[in-house]
Parts: C-alpha cells; structure tokens; sequence
C-alpha cells in the first residue's frame, strides 16, 4: 500500500480526542511513534513522495519553519464543512495561512489538499456527520478540552500509510530554537529514516 506526507502544525491540547477518534473510526491511522501527534492543523498535505524526500527539499522546509515565529491561537469555533467535516477552526486564522502559502511558493506542484477545494481554510478535523454524529454531538464529546489556548511551535514532516503513520521530520519555528512554551523543549530535529 502507498502512503503520503503531510506538513502540520501538531496540536497537543486536543490529542486526547482526535486519538481517541481514530482508536474508534481508524485503527489502521493510529501510530505508535511517540513523536506523531494526530490532532494537528495541516500545513500542506499531500506533499513529497519518499523519492522526493531530498536533503534540499528537507532544507527548504527548514528554512520555512525557522523565518516563521511561533504563534499562539485558540481553538473554540465549531464549524462544518460542505463535505461533513466537523472542525474547529483555529483563530487566528492568518499564521496558519501565511505558513501554507510560503510553502505552496517553494513547492508550487504541491498544492493543498491536491487542489480539491477552492479555498483551503485552516483546520483541526473532529469527526464527519453522520448516523449519531452532529456537531452537538462532538461538542459533547469534546467536552473541557474546548475552548484552548494553543501555542504553535513546531512543524512535523509526517508519513501516513495504513500501520505505518510516523513523523519523518520535525523543525521547530523560529529562532532561537528552544521552546517558549513553559516546561518543554523544542524537538530536534529528526531525520528521514
């Protein structure tokens, strides 16, 4: 089977039910890395395939993540996407924009979402409508853990593949490279492996 790589911003506040989520709907998607964190807002996926996966290529998304400062946003809209999607959308939305847009400019075959949607809105996926699942329902589900604060401070290079979904990669944004975050420091770097 064939995977695919995604840039995203982890978001380690609401991990506990995006995992629990795919525990439920997507066992194949649940990864053991203790690096991969499922909850995230997609910078740009899909992106390189394994061959594509240059020291240069790498370099450049390094350079992208270390001239984009960390940023904090808050996590507290529910919204729903023509598709079904439910979300939360993170506010403000312009970081997140501006950090897809540098790397739709350094890798413009690579557009987002495969150019599947006219506009891509930043995002963190909850769940899909359906038989038992509304927004009311996942806000429910969500319970405390919305609203939150959040703090991007990082960019993960990661690789989803049915059993094999894992970080490739990981650059922390901005200079310096320690973390602002009170309590944990940033990630080094890891390597294509």
């Amino acid at each position: 089977m064939t995977g695919h790589s995604v840039l995203q911003v982890p978001v380690p506040e609401l991990e506990p039910f995006v995992r629990g989520r795919h525990e439920h709907y997507d066992v194949d998607y649940l990864s053991s890395d203790p690096g991969f964190v499922h909850a995230h807002v997609t910078a740009l996926g899909p992106f390189l395939t394994r061959a594509e996966l240059t020291p240069e290529r790498l370099a450049t998304v390094s350079s992208i993540a270390a001239r984009t400062a960390p940023f904090a946003f808050r996590l507290e809209r529910f919204d729903v996407f023509p598709n079904g999607i439910i979300h939360l959308v993170p506010e403000p939305e312009t970081p997140f924009r501006a950090l897809t847009a540098d790397l739709c400019a350094a890798f413009p075959d690579k557009l987002p979402y495969a150019a599947e949607f006219p506009d891509v809105r930043p995002h963190l996926t909850l769940d899909a409508e359906g038989d038992g699942v509304s927004v009311a329902s996942t806000r429910a589900l969500v319970g405390p853990l919305v609203p939150a604060a959040c703090w991007a401070e990082r960019l993960d290079l990661v690789w989803y593949q049915p059993g094999h979904c894992h970080v490739i990669a990981s650059w922390p944004l901005g200079e310096p490279v320690t973390s602002r975050r009170p309590g944990l420091t940033a990630p080094a770097q890891r390597e294509v492996g």
